[in-house]
């Protein structure tokens, strides 16, 4: 396996030297919303890449080796010399809801020989932890699943996310990886404080939450932000639920994409059912990133060899409210899987793993969640 990371601002500007642009089976493109709106974007990148699958997804800011940048276009490289790849795409509005759309991505990468399903997902029209039921019920839980949800900066409007073509809203794109050779390795943790007493969640519908002891959720929030509260729902990243559902190991970290005054409203990235337990979180900055280090920990194999590629998927949440000590999480990160590996990927809206290596895939905010590549 081979991988090279390229950053484009008017020509390509390749740091690493592996210079794998005729044989690339796979590039992953991360970049700002306005960038991949503009329809040369996608086409100067098939000139230089040809034959390769290429996945594009709007951000919250992108990851480049040890930096953090806004505004860019950060390109991973990959060529699978004894893994076969199988990329596929549905949108949204095709389908009922997020649990269908989910089913119908995953169906046609089925087969004996898949090892591993990478997602990256529309971060706005699609309810992220229904989107994970279907894909495990469609894998029957067999089949480790990471990946994220696109972003759009603070913004909370629409994202972007595409395959072989102009990325769009609504679109879930999905890669299929085959065989025996490949190796995958993953960590997610968040690092945040809860405080207060644990109140139940007594009004709410999918992904929308109303009411919290039987009061309007909408106003708690408000109350807790004060000042911030004209900042809605960018504002709200300060502090993120912690939701133990029934059933799950542990508790599960929502965010908030999105308000409505007219309902008193909170849209969440993911499910908030009635009757959950919930708790309201805040930051702790070096938790935050010894976190980090611990996600990165959970990802070294056992023999320790040094990944080919590091794919690093972070809440936007932890973005803002790191500020300038950010890129401090993604050098914690390099200390411990190394400096040979390329590193590379993007600031989300949810982020798509298992809680450990042998749980289910769930989707989480405000977590830092690595997926680590090579080929045996």
């Amino acid at each position: 396996m081979k991988t090279s990371i390229y950053q484009y601002n008017e020509q390509f500007e390749e740091l690493s030297s592996n210079n794998v642009t005729e044989t690339a089976n796979l590039v992953l493109c991360f970049a700002a919303k306005k960038i991949l709106e503009l329809p040369t974007t996608f086409e100067n990148i098939r000139l230089k890449f040809k034959d390769a699958e290429i996945v594009l997804c709007s951000t919250a800011g992108e990851i480049f080796q040890e930096t953090v940048t806004d505004n860019t276009i950060v390109l991973i490289a990959l060529e699978f010399e004894k893994t076969a790849i199988k990329t596929t795409q549905v949108n949204i509005q095709d389908y009922s809801n997020s649990y269908e759309s989910g089913k119908a991505l995953v169906k046609e990468l089925i087969n004996k020989e898949l090892a591993y399903i990478l997602v990256i997902s529309d971060g706005s029209f699609v309810n992220g932890s229904e989107l994970v039921k279907g894909i495990n019920d469609a894998t029957d839980n067999k089949i480790l699943v990471t990946g994220g949800l696109a972003g759009d900066d603070d913004n909370f409007q629409t994202t972007l996310v595409g395959l072989n073509e102009n990325a769009t809203k609504g679109n879930i794109v999905a890669i299929g990886f085959y065989g025996k050779n490949i190796l995958v390795t993953h960590g997610s943790q968040g690092g945040w404080d809860t405080f207060g007493m644990e109140k139940i969640v007594t009004k709410s519908k999918g992904n929308k939450l109303f009411e919290i002891d039987n009061k309007n959720a909408l106003s708690i929030y408000k109350k807790y932000l004060g000042p911030d509260a004209a900042h809605l729902p960018s504002s709200a990243l300060l502090f993120p639920l912690s939701i133990q559902l029934e059933g799950a190991p542990e508790p599960i970290v929502r965010t908030i994409l999105s308000i409505d005054e007219n309902e008193n409203g909170l849209t969440f990235a993911g499910d908030i059912p009635t009757g959950a337990k919930v708790r309201f979180m805040r930051a702790n900055l070096d938790k935050l990133i010894t976190a980090s280090t611990i996600a990165a920990a959970n990802t070294v194999n056992s023999n320790k060899k040094e990944p080919s590629f590091a794919l690093l998927i972070s809440c936007v949440g932890r973005k803002l409210v790191l500020g300038p000590r950010i890129e401090e999480e993604i050098e914690s990160i390099r200390d411990i899987i190394g400096m040979n590996t390329v590193f590379g990927g993007f600031y989300s809206y949810g982020e798509i793993s298992p809680f450990n290596e042998k749980g289910n895939c769930q989707l989480h905010n405000q977590t830092m969640t690595i997926t680590c590549f090579d080929e045996v």
